[in-house]
């Protein structure tokens, strides 16, 4: 106690009087409080000015840029692929923030980031210099962050033009393609996530979408529907499913959509919830959910409530396959052993298709 009462930290005596901090150590600590605080607004000018000089540097563009103080030029940085990557997962994590996103928006990252995505060396470049497809994938990453559930970014994109380009690239990147390109599943899943992040929630991009016959096409693709040899990927075949369940299910869903789409649901109702062509369970439970919710969903205007009729009609022409689907997959999970591993991995499963099995008995009471 004795101690404690003469001492404030066991080096300096209680009653020696605090003095004030020099200039020094005023400015060092101002140092590092401005170092260790990063400003997110400049560091994503720093990220886009070091990739679009890595960009330029990689695609042979000229190495010196004027630098704004009267045409004096300095050198480009030149990156690695990997640093750049690092660069474009560092703007992810920023832009994961809604006014990030629009903050980058507004320094022309959109078009920047669908350039990157999206370029195609011109007919004069006999070197066939190309961004590479890592590049590609982490700028799509980029694009698919900064547009979810974010409507000025949406229109922002809209107002690019970026629908027709990012269809375009997955149409490329599509096995047996005419542009020569290797097909990469990969990209194209990244592709329809980036796409689906800009368009879902935004009633202007999904009416936009749908007058666009190439986006059925890609969908359809992405299920698998026009290449039964060579089944897409399952990331890709899932990414695709939950953008058309979205489109489908949207508040602003119509009859004419689901006209439209009559073929991408009855190929749901016939291929998507039979395990003996679809093997991911995870899917096959996103195509059971979807017919149900198409089924049951609760119209809140006449748009809706037609749209669900013309769903309901759809979906009835398959009830005898979808019924016959649904029973044996219930009495197999039922007849799995309780508490057991399976049992619990199929619990999903099995709550959704009871859950369909009554909406199509409802539906079909009603036609």
């Amino acid at each position: 106690l004795k101690w404690s009462l003469a001492y404030s930290d066991g080096t300096q005596p209680s009653s020696g009087d605090a003095e004030p901090m020099n200039k020094e150590d005023v400015e060092f600590l101002e140092k590092v409080m401005r170092e260790g605080i990063i400003d997110e607004g400049e560091r994503m000018k720093a990220i886009l000015r070091d990739l679009t000089d890595g960009l330029e540097m990689m695609l042979g563009a000229n190495v010196t840029a004027n630098d704004g103080s009267g045409g004096v030029e300095s050198k480009k940085k030149e990156l690695e692929e990997d640093e750049m990557l690092e660069l474009l997962q560092e703007l992810r994590d920023i832009v994961e923030q809604i006014d990030y996103a629009r903050a980058f928006m507004a320094m022309g990252g959109v078009p920047f980031l669908l350039g990157c995505a999206t370029y195609h060396a011109t007919k004069y470049d006999s070197a066939g210099r190309t961004v590479p497809k890592s590049i590609r994938k982490g700028a799509l990453g980029v694009l698919s962050t900064m547009s979810q559930n974010n409507p000025p970014v949406q229109l922002n994109m809209l107002e690019h033009g970026h629908m027709p380009q990012l269809i375009q690239l997955f149409l490329d990147f599509t096995p047996g393609n005419d542009c020569g390109q290797d097909g990469d599943d990969a990209i194209r899943e990244k592709t329809v996530q980036a796409l689906g992040a800009s368009i879902r929630g935004h009633a202007m991009a999904e009416s936009i979408f749908f007058q666009n016959e190439q986006g059925k096409v890609m969908l359809q693709l992405g299920l698998g529907m026009q290449q039964k040899a060579l089944k897409p990927s399952t990331q890709l075949r899932k990414r695709t499913l939950f953008l058309l369940r979205a489109l489908l299910t949207s508040d602003d869903a119509t009859a004419e959509r689901h006209e439209l789409f009559r073929d991408l649901i009855s190929f749901v109702c016939v291929h998507g919830i039979d395990e003996g062509w679809e093997e991911d369970a995870e899917i096959r439970e996103m195509a059971v959910a979807m017919l149900s919710h198409m089924l049951h969903q609760e119209p809140s205007h006449s748009n809706q409530s037609s749209a669900r009729e013309k769903a309901s009609k759809v979906i009835l022409q398959h009830k005898n396959h979808i019924g016959s689907i649904g029973v044996r997959r219930i009495q197999a999970i039922r007849e799995l052993e309780r508490g057991s591993e399976e049992r619990e991995y199929a619990t999903l499963e099995l709550e959704e298709w009871e859950t369909l099995m009554v909406a199509l008995a409802q539906a079909s009471k009603e036609v």
